[in-house]
Formats: structure tokens, sequence, C-alpha cells
């Protein structure tokens, strides 16, 4: 398996979609949405400290139904046909589609509105990371085999290391499968094929190991 590591000058973290919807409270929520995102509230403090990009992903459509498409066609299929409530899921201007108020955002911190599971689709994200340098991204949210999985292999795609976290991603169950086995069965996939599976404190040893040595080499 892959073992970079990671340059704090040219790694970007993307904590992806902790809003109210999929962190808890709802139907479709993680099983685990609150640790997750305050583990990566953990990594972002540790992040903005040497100095990396923050990027905090919105999936959001428009009020008025104009950008939803087929695969908004699909998860109302299956919602109605499961009986799950999302109370105006990922809506502009409800609820659910807020960020959780436990997401600590900076000021110099990037939101990102996506209309898609891929932060790369209908955004501005690939040129924002090369506009900076960008090299590497730190894939953290929810969930983890939704759109954080689709965003680790859209940024694979484009040449981008993909270092994403076993911990620092949530999900809950569905069709008979457990959350923990829905997990297990994307980060297979990940390490096969699309990047580095770490956990929250492996990738922290890592940034502050980088960070060490591009300031003995200075």
């Amino acid at each position: 398996m892959i073992d970079w590591p990671i340059d704090p000058a040219r790694t970007a973290l993307i904590n992806v979609d902790l809003q109210n919807v999929f962190v808890e409270g709802f139907d479709i929520s993680a099983t685990d949405g609150p640790d997750v995102v305050q583990r990566l509230n953990k990594l972002s403090r540790v992040c903005r400290d040497h100095g990396m990009m923050v990027i905090h992903t919105i999936n959001e459509l428009r009020a008025d139904g104009s950008n939803r498409g087929i695969a908004s066609e699909v998860v109302t299929a299956y919602l109605q046909s499961t009986g799950t409530n999302r109370k105006g899921g990922i809506t502009a201007g409800t609820d659910g589609a807020k960020l959780h108020d436990s997401l600590e955002v900076e000021p110099s911190d990037v939101l990102l509105t996506k209309p898609r599971y891929g932060s790369f689709t209908g955004t501005d994200l690939d040129l924002i990371l090369r506009t900076n340098g960008i090299e590497a991204v730190i894939i953290g949210g929810i969930a983890t085999n939704v759109c954080c999985d689709t965003t680790a292999r859209e940024a694979n795609q484009r040449d981008y290391k993909v270092f994403f976290l076993s911990d620092g991603t949530g999900n809950h169950g569905m069709q008979g499968l457990s959350a923990e086995e829905i997990k297990a069965a994307t980060l297979a996939a990940i390490r096969l094929a699309f990047g580095q599976v770490l956990t929250v404190d492996e990738t922290i040893a890592k940034i502050e190991e980088g960070g060490q040595e591009i300031v003995a080499a200075e």
C-alpha cells in the first residue's frame, strides 16, 4: 500500500459536507456524526497552525429545483421506498443544509458550495487548489461512501495525492449493511486504487513531521 509523506505547503484539508442533515438528528445522519466533527476540528486546528488551507464543502441544491438533476431523482425514490425522512435535506435555506453548529470555521477557511456528490463537479475547487500550489488533499467528512468517496476518486483522477481519513469520515447503515461494513468496503477500495487511508492522529503526525522537515531544510 502507498505511504506518502505530507508536505504542509502543498496539502489542503477538505471537510466534506458537515451539515446538520448528515451530522445528527436526521434519518440519514451518520451514526457517529458529532464525533467525526470533533476529530476534524482537531485536525483543522493543526492544519491552520501549519499554514495549510482548510476547505469546508456544503452540498446544496437550489430552492427552485433548477439544478437537482438525476441524482436527486434517484435519492428521492430511494428515501421514499424506505420511508426515510430527510426534513428538507440539502435544499438551500433549510435547516438540514446548514453547517453543523459544532464545526469550527475560521475566516481563513474556504467555504465551497457544491451541487453534486463530488467536490470537484460544478465547482471551482480544482482552480482553487492549483492556484495555491496544492498537490495533495486530505479528505474527511460525511458520508464515507458517497460524497467523501466521490471526492477522493475525483481528486485521484486529477492526479492529486489523496489521504482519506478512516475515523474522520462517517456514514450510516443501509440495505441490511451496518455503517461499519459500508465503511470497511469503502476504505478497502480507496486503499486499492485511489489513495492512502489514515486515522486523524496518523495524519497529524505526518503533518508535523513534514513541517519539521521543511524547517530543517531552511
